[in-house]
């Protein structure tokens, strides 16, 4: 689903789920609403009266994704549930049992309806909300849901519900496959550089509407996504004029199927850039992008690549957003890969000499010959908001197969990136001598603060993003819509697939200015 033209501003629905909607109307949304059922959690999933595990009736399994059909109640595994649709003409459109999404069966893919998404959430509202009659609870027509009641009843739970959250804490609805997206906003927008960028409104919507005239631009969705996040309300929010934005600028990337987290970040990124360099005159002797995404990430990575005859040394310079690591997988023994590996193993592994092979031979300057080489990685100049990026997905050219690794990583929440430093690598092999970084900021800490995770779980097929967030001293857990505090076990148990660090006086800073605008806002 493609965005050409400048103008789009809403997505293309699905042809099969609005022949539905024509047919049956709201008929089929109307029955469900009584087998919504929210979970203590928060979550809402397709709670089927007529067996307490919902199993597929071509197959009778009862793992992985199952679909309820809209039609006939008729549950189907994602293996089975295009030949149940073959099988009987009309029955398109399904549902997700677990997660409560609607699926196209012919065009297998997640589809968005708004209609049936004010179902889901009213019925989560009404479900957090105690004391209420189950005839209270249902929608007299499935439809038509107050928001301002909704905000009302959030208002009412009580001292360990969301309202009692710190600000900015709010859930993001799936708009059809979307967590890769939702997961790392909530990092992005917590990121203190960039929430302070866009809260005080640097980016100006009407300014930038009254130049450009553009009807979808990224970032003013992300502007109007920092202010509904920090806005106070607490109901879940849907980022779907983001979503619409992202598609123009990353054509490629427009479907309602799974993406990458990582990919998503650093197409995010360059949106940013793209636009704040039309707008912004950055024409600088030194090179440097001064734009919002560049200052809050962008460091320098230094590659010496050094002869292995004479010595001789060929040092260059290159930006980066994010540093990519290898959870070091080749050189462990079947026993140790079931163990933990650490972060700082990582970084020693991405900072460590490396000899290039036969075939990878450099011209040396020096003996003007071809020659073996070894080549060694070093952080020039660190970054204010530091995102370590885990290689948890293989792919291999050559055996053409993909897998994940679903090993552990050991990670700190207080970080030292000093000895990963150009200055300490290049020292330490020079025997300590004093050497001269020009490249370095002698200003820039090395000691930062983490403040987001984004973990994968699951296959690389069917997998789940979640974000952790820390914030005033407490771990929260961000799935999609749905928002609870967690003790730091939980974090540090699972599969971080990006870590999110900030300089830990910058740190301090915004945790304490959030507390201040808390206080405010309560008062």
């Amino acid at each position: 689903m493609c965005l050409r033209s400048s103008s789009y501003t809403s997505p293309k629905p699905c042809k099969h789920l609005a022949d539905y909607k024509l047919r049956h109307a709201f008929n089929g949304y109307d029955s469900l609403q009584n087998c919504l059922k929210t979970t203590p959690i928060g979550r809402t999933r397709v709670d089927n009266h007529n067996t307490k595990i919902p199993r597929c009736n071509f197959c009778n399994g009862y793992q992985g994704r199952l679909y309820i059909c809209l039609m006939c109640s008729s549950i189907s595994c994602s293996t089975h549930i295009l030949l149940h649709t073959q099988s009987k003409s009309g029955h398109d459109v399904a549902i997700d049992i677990e997660r409560s999404e609607l699926y196209c069966c012919l065009c297998c893919d997640q589809v968005y309806d708004p209609d049936f998404d004010k179902v889901v959430v009213s019925e989560q509202i009404k479900g957090l909300c105690p004391g209420r009659s189950n005839k209270r609870r249902r929608l007299d027509s499935g439809m038509e849901l107050d928001l301002k009641k909704s905000k009302r009843l959030i208002a009412m739970r009580d001292g360990r519900a969301k309202s009692c959250y710190p600000l900015g804490l709010r859930g993001l609805n799936n708009l059809g496959n979307t967590c890769f997206m939702n997961s790392v906003l909530q990092a992005l927008l917590h990121a203190p550089p960039l929430r302070n960028y866009f809260l005080s409104d640097h980016h100006n919507r009407d300014e930038c509407k009254r130049r450009y005239g553009e009807k979808l631009c990224l970032l003013c969705e992300i502007g109007a996504l920092v202010s509904a996040m920090f806005s106070g309300d607490r109901s879940p929010y849907s980022p779907a004029q983001f979503l619409y934005s992202w598609w123009q600028h990353s054509s490629n990337l427009a479907s309602y199927e799974e993406q990458d987290a990582h990919e998503f970040f650093i197409s995010v990124l360059d949106g940013i850039h793209e636009k704040e360099s039309k707008v912004r005159n950055s024409s600088k002797d030194d090179g440097d992008c001064q734009c919002i995404a560049h200052r809050a990430f962008s460091g320098s990575l230094r590659s010496d690549v050094t002869c292995t005859i004479c010595g001789f040394t060929s040092t260059t310079y290159d930006p980066c957003v994010d540093i990519s690591l290898n959870l070091d997988t080749v050189n462990l023994s079947a026993a140790e890969k079931t163990g933990l590996s650490t972060l700082s193993g990582c970084l020693n592994l991405f900072t460590r000499a490396e000899r290039l092979g036969s075939d990878s031979k450099l011209h040396c300057q020096n003996c003007q010959e071809l020659r073996d080489t070894s080549k060694q990685l070093s952080i020039s100049r660190l970054p204010l908001v530091l995102c370590l990026h885990i290689k948890r997905f293989e792919h291999s050219l050559i055996r053409k197969t993909s897998r994940k690794i679903d090993q552990y990583l050991q990670f700190p929440f207080a970080l030292d990136m000093t000895p990963y430093l150009s200055s300490s690598i290049v020292r330490s092999r020079f025997g300590n001598r004093i050497f001269a970084f020009e490249c370095e900021n002698s200003d820039s800490s090395a000691e930062y603060e983490i403040f987001a995770v984004i973990a994968h779980s699951g296959m690389l097929e069917s997998g789940h993003y979640v974000t952790y967030l820390h914030v005033n001293n407490q771990w929260y857990k961000c799935d999609d819509a749905w928002i609870c505090e967690v003790d730091e076990g939980i974090v540090r148990a699972s599969q971080c697939y990006m870590l999110f660090y900030v300089q830990k006086l910058l740190y301090y800073k915004a945790n304490k200015d959030l507390s201040c605008n808390a206080s405010v806002e309560s008062r």
